[in-house]
Parts: C-alpha cells; structure tokens; sequence
C-alpha cells in the first residue's frame, strides 16, 4: 500500500490513521468523496457500502475522504476493517480538536478532498454527505451528469430512511408531506417568476450536507465550506449564488437520511425531528410563507436583477423607497458586483421582506392557494417564454437573411 503525501494530511491540519491507494491509477482521482464522522459505529458500515456501490464511474475518477474527529466509539476500528473492501483510493484522517463542529468538521474533510485533487487531477468535483446517510448507486454520476451539464454546484433532496422513518410519530410523515406539497408549489412560482436558467424548473430547494458536490474551482473562489456550527450547507450554497456560481437543484440527486432523534450535530435533522415529535405546531422552514408574499419576494427579486444587470440599481432608487431602505444603504447594494449579493442585501436590509413562516395547520389553505394562483403565473411565463423564442427566431432569420449568399457550384453543390 502506498502512503500519500503527507502535505495533504498537513495542510488540512489533520493527522492520517489510514491511507490506501489502491492501484497506480488511482493515484489522482479527479472526484472525490468527503465525509465528516464523529461516533458512528452503529451507521457508518451501511454508508460505506453504499459509497462503495456506485456504478456508472469510470475507473481511477473516484477517491473518498474519511475525517473522523473526537471519534470515542468502535467508528474507527470498523473503519479500518472495511476499506479494503472499498473498490477505490480512501484517506482516513482523525483528529481530536475540542473546538470540534459540525462546519469545522465538514470544512476540514472538503479541504482535504480539494488538495488531493488538486494535487493530482488538478481539477475536478467535490462530494459530501454524512456518516449517517445512505447514497443511492447513481449518486456520484448523477452529480457528475448535472456538472458536465454546466453546474458549479449540485444540491440533491433528501428523503429519510424508510425503516426508521416507520419508528416514528404518524404525525410527523404527514406534516412531511404537506411541507414538501407546499415547497413544491413556492419552489415552481420561484423558478417561473424569477427563472435561473442554470436551474430550471422542475428543481427543488433542499440545502443540506448531506448531498452536495462542488467544482473544486467554485470552491476555493467562494473560500470554501463556512466554518459554523450550525447551517454551514446552507450558507455555503448562499456564498455561491450570491457570487453568481451555477448551482442546480437536482431532483433525480437523493440521499437517504437518518431519523434518528439524537444526532451529532447541535441543531442539525436529528433535533429537527425531535422538535416536531415535541412540538407539533412549530413553525415550518422560514421560507415557507404565505404564498402570496412569496410571489411578492419573487417579483422583488426579478426587478432587482434585471436593475442590477442594466446597471440601473443605483441610478434608479425607487426600488429602495418601496422597501423602506435608506439612500446610503441603496447605493452600498447598487455597488456589489453580483446580482444575487444585491438581492441577498436588500431582503436583509429591508424591514418588508422579513421571512415569516407558516404553522403547520395554515399549509391546506395555503396549498390550495398556491394551486389556483400557479394557474395565471404558468400562462404568464409561458407566454414570455413563447415572445423570446419568436424574438430570438426573427433575430437568427434577420442574421440569415443580411448574410451573403453563397454561389452554388456547377454540380449543384456549396464550393468551400
């Protein structure tokens, strides 16, 4: 077995345990695998299997990264007895760090991921899930297929494991399913009223750790994972879109999670769903408002972007008044450089556009409504998409038309 460079495991500010390289063409996988794990005896073999069964990845692409902090349970032990078993390159690092959470953790298993590729492959795409979860065989192509498709980023949706899922309160799988009926409505007047053509409908919005990958390029330009205990995903996938990177929310990109009620990270799903087993009428995820103010959210957004990329922003501040923010601050917003950083400021700066989540009883009404209120925001976009494409088909007949003919040789045929 070869030892990889010990820089890698330096510049991580982590120590190896184990390291495995299976073959020479393994060497430099240009996709690779990060997972931070802290006491996972009781999950962390089925994860592992189930890395080890992606299909669809050509040979020598594919490299893991295992970064096992303040681990005090077997997790390590079964570890090292199952990489063998792993069908391509692990790096196992652990660390003891008192400091330890669930963004340092993620942060330090990513890093490690980019140096390696960087070192090696040069380019190429980062994954991450948890220790708890289970990726489905087509996970790492499905990632792969919406980069090469012209994402910076994936972000997949989740869905729990069914067998623990089972265990738990029937109230909490029917509050899941209206939440995701009702995300599903916000998320299409989203992507209709304020289209991303890297991400079109149909999409979703699910921002979690436990199923992203990033270009390693995006990744360093953003200054990588945010170190924070708590929603360091979800300010990541922030950072990116706010710097204009390409994200798509997959749909046919799903990990399996865990239901667990006592997770590893303070904050995290496991206190999520003990909340709700606690609280059956906590308020839902912030931006699942009323839909209403949602499509008012989404046509702010819209104006802004299309302010900001005429370069109109800060010559226009009408915008501003409505919002209720002050002339300095709009002229701040007006000068960042990315329309998603200047919508980002603006919902923050403005005292209307506070979020302000729904409880679970409001969700029938509401679904009802969004269902009746997609109806025109459909005719609508689809009518607009309609007028661009009849534009674009003028200006590519105006282009042929100003062309300069081409004589026809005397067989018939093009010269040239």
């Amino acid at each position: 077995m070869r030892k990889p460079p010990e820089d890698v495991f330096r510049r991580a500010g982590a120590i190896p345990l184990v390291s495995q390289v299976a073959s020479p063409e393994f060497a430099s996988p240009d996709t690779v695998i990060a997972i931070p794990v802290r006491n996972e005896a009781e999950r962390i073999a089925a994860c592992l299997r189930a890395i080890a069964g992606q299909e669809g990845v050509a040979p020598g692409r594919l490299g893991l990264v295992l970064f096992l902090n303040n681990c005090t349970d077997a997790t390590a032990a079964i570890v090292e007895g199952l990489v063998e078993e792993i069908p391509f390159p692990v790096r196992v690092i652990e660390r003891e760090f008192t400091g330890a959470h669930a963004g340092w953790a993620r942060r330090a298993a990513m890093d490690t991921a980019a140096v390696w590729i960087e070192t090696g492959a040069g380019e190429g795409l980062i994954l991450t899930t948890d220790a708890d979860s289970r990726v489905p065989p087509d996970w790492v192509a499905a990632n792969l297929r919406a980069v090469a498709a012209g994402a910076d980023a994936v972000a997949g949706r989740v869905e729990l494991i069914p067998e623990e899922a089972a265990l738990l309160p029937p109230s909490l799988p029917a509050r899941g399913k209206l939440e995701d009926a009702y995300d599903a409505l916000i998320t299409e007047a989203e992507a209709r009223i304020d289209p991303d053509p890297s991400d079109p409908w149909p999409c979703h919005r699910t921002t979690i750790g436990a199923s992203l990958s990033v270009t390693v390029a995006a990744y360093r330009a953003v200054g990588g994972m945010p170190e924070i205990p708590l929603g360091e995903d979800g300010a990541f996938v922030a950072k990116l879109l706010a710097h204009g990177f390409r994200v798509r929310h997959a749909r046919d990109v799903m990990v399996l999670i865990s239901a667990r009620l006592s997770g590893r990270a303070a904050g995290g799903v496991a206190d999520t769903i003990r909340s709700r087993c606690e609280e059956p009428d906590a308020l839902c995820d912030a931006r699942m408002e009323a839909f209403p103010r949602a499509v008012s959210r989404y046509l702010w957004r819209r104006r802004l972007r299309r302010l900001h990329e005429a370069g109109r922003l800060g010559r226009d501040l009408g915008w501003a008044r409505r919002l209720g923010i002050a002339p300095e601050e709009a002229q701040r917003i007006a000068a960042l450089p990315q329309p998603g950083m200047a919508i980002a400021a603006a919902e923050i700066a403005s005292p209307r556009l506070p979020y302000r989540p729904l409880g679970p009883r409001e969700l029938p009404g509401q679904i009802r409504l969004g269902r009746l209120m997609l109806v025109p925001i459909r005719v609508a976009t689809w009518l607009r998409d309609r007028g661009s494409r009849a534009a674009e088909a003028r200006r590519s007949g105006a282009r042929t038309a100003g062309s300069w003919p081409q004589a026809p040789s005397p067989a018939g045929k093009p010269e040239g």
